[in-house]
């Protein structure tokens, strides 16, 4: 029968310390009761005494993680009276050792520095009372011992803060995602169903055909914002479960943008140059969104009657250009397109290592131009 190696994971939590205290126990019971019999060792009171202080000692690392300083000093306190008390020297010194490092693990660095310094200089006493089982060289030693654990808790408290700062900035990442992905897609959309609600008014009397074509364009975006909506928001509703099987938007989805942007009193074409390409997921999206946000500029701002979408595909990068023939910047407010429209399609080239432009055209009207690089990760698409 296989085994599972799901099956054998370290213990966590409560149980790491009780095995970490009875793991402890048995080897200082082993180095103990071994000097014992080789020196003969203590009397019988003074026996029992020594063993009630290793129970003492190793029993407190039970409580290690919610009172680590005490748990330190309460170690390192018994420890030492422990070995005057003590004939047989066993390695009971290894406990504070553990306290010690629990200590600066959690980055509590001036109590281990204190424990650390108080067990030197207790240590030292010891030599200079004459105490036979200790000497110079053990003082130096045990020194360099503590300023290493001192340094291995230090280090994993570095660790520990580095990965949860991380997981912050990831976090603070991914919901300035989704808020841009959010403003884009309301912004686009509301702006064009206000656009389309304007058209049906004004034909309404005139030309209810009209006007009801607007309206059915109107449901059909509103639907379209909260389908969006709902996938986009869904990402955090369901944090803990399946990944969303509904794919990105990408410039497959163009001729939705130009449908709808017709609606809105636009004629709108696009153009491709280049062998067309299956793009990257991030540089479909970006492009997605330009053209996207682009369009939503024209019909709100610009009062433009044509847009032209240039798509050229080149061996590294996809050269995006939105076009209209409106009256430029005079119609903008500064910052149009949202002080967070145009900063932030700028910012979606500049995240994907390119660049984005955005002004009045001399012979007139507005443009928008983008370079997203792909690398060699675009691979041209097979057309039937």
């Amino acid at each position: 029968m296989p085994l599972d190696p799901s099956r054998f994971r370290l213990p966590r939590g409560a149980r790491a310390d009780a095995a970490l205290a009875g793991g402890v126990f048995v080897v200082v019971a082993l180095g103990a009761e071994g000097q014992r019999l080789n020196s003969g060792g203590d009397s019988i009171p003074l026996l029992i005494t020594s063993w009630l202080l290793i129970t003492a000692v190793c029993g407190a690392l039970l409580f290690r993680r919610r009172y680590p300083v005490t748990v330190g000093w309460c170690t390192a306190v018994t420890t030492g009276a422990y070995y005057l008390l003590s004939d047989i020297d066993g390695p009971l010194i290894i406990v504070p050792i553990v306290a010690l490092y629990a200590i600066a693990a959690q980055g509590r660095m001036q109590a281990a520095i204190a424990m650390a310094a108080t067990m030197v200089i207790g240590v030292s006493a010891g030599t200079l009372a004459g105490k036979g089982d200790v000497n110079g060289t053990a003082v130096f030693m045990l020194a360099g011992w503590l300023v290493a654990v001192v340094a291995l808790g230090t280090v994993r408290h570095s660790r520990v803060a580095y990965a949860e700062e991380e997981a912050r900035l990831r976090a603070t990442e991914e919901r300035l995602r989704i808020a841009r992905e959010l403003h884009d897609v309301i912004g686009h959309n509301i702006s064009m169903i206000n656009v389309q609600a304007g058209a049906a008014l004004h034909r309404l009397k005139r030309d209810p055909a009209q006007a009801e074509e607007a309206l059915g364009a109107i449901k059909a975006s509103s639907r379209e914002t909260l389908r969006e909506l709902r996938a986009t928001l869904g990402v955090l509703r369901r944090v803990d479960e399946e990944a969303p099987t509904a794919p990105a938007p990408g410039l497959a989805r163009a001729d939705e943008l130009v449908a709808s942007a017709k609606l809105a009193g636009l004629e709108v074409r696009i153009e491709r140059t280049g062998a067309e390409r299956s793009l990257p997921a991030p540089v479909d999206l970006a492009a997605y969104r330009i053209v996207q946000e682009s369009l939503t500029n024209a019909a709100k701002h610009s009062g433009a009657g044509q847009v032209t979408i240039r798509l050229a595909y080149g061996n590294g990068e996809l050269t995006l250009t939105v076009e209209d023939d409106g009256r430029g910047s005079a119609a903008r407010p500064a910052g149009a397109g949202g002080g967070s429209g145009i900063a932030g399609m700028s910012e979606r080239a500049r995240a994907l290592g390119g660049e984005l432009t955005a002004g009045p055209r001399s012979e007139g009207g507005f443009a928008v131009r983008a370079r997203l690089p792909y690398g060699i990760a675009g691979e041209p698409m097979e057309l039937g």
